[in-house]
């Protein structure tokens, strides 16, 4: 187990999510904290509840102990419409699911994922199957880095 005095922050299961209107990626960390795996993609139903409910089940499934939602900021950093649907979104969200509900920055993800996966060799149609699911764990692992790497205590000699 690590602890508090060694400058990094105690692991922690987390459950990345990117939102869609179509589908939702899902991805999940390691039960250290430290490496981001694409998951699952939830189809949109036309029931937000059961979406949730969907989610609130992953949450359990894989013992999560957070949720962090990709927040879609405009280029600029502004938080246009899509922003104001996804925070609204990710309220509703953190009535179901029984674990803190985070948002994170989720600009370029899916530009990085389209990227690694055109590296990897995979086909537009192979690529569209599983999209969201990478740019979630794209988007959790930066949100995993980012909190290793503003942790108090960050930085402190070991």
């Amino acid at each position: 187990m690590t602890s508090l005095s060694d400058g990094r922050p105690p692991g922690v299961r987390a459950l990345g999510v990117d939102l869609g209107s179509k589908r939702i990626g899902i991805a999940v960390s390691d039960t250290s904290g430290t490496i981001a795996s694409a998951l699952t993609t939830v189809h949109r139903s036309k029931s937000r509840r059961h979406d949730h409910a969907a989610i609130a089940e992953l949450v359990r499934v894989e013992e999560a102990e957070v949720v962090v939602v990709g927040l879609p900021l405009s280029l600029d950093g502004s938080h246009g419409k899509a922003a104001k649907a996804a925070t609204t979104e990710a309220r509703q969200l953190a009535n179901v699911a029984g674990v803190p509900v985070e948002m994170y920055d989720e600009r370029f993800t899916t530009v990085t994922a389209e990227r690694g996966m055109i590296e990897a060799g995979l086909n537009a149609q192979a690529r569209r199957k599983v999209v969201d699911k990478v740019a979630a764990a794209v988007m959790l692992q930066a949100w995993l880095e980012h909190r290793r790497n503003t942790w108090p205590g960050a930085g402190a000699p070991s």
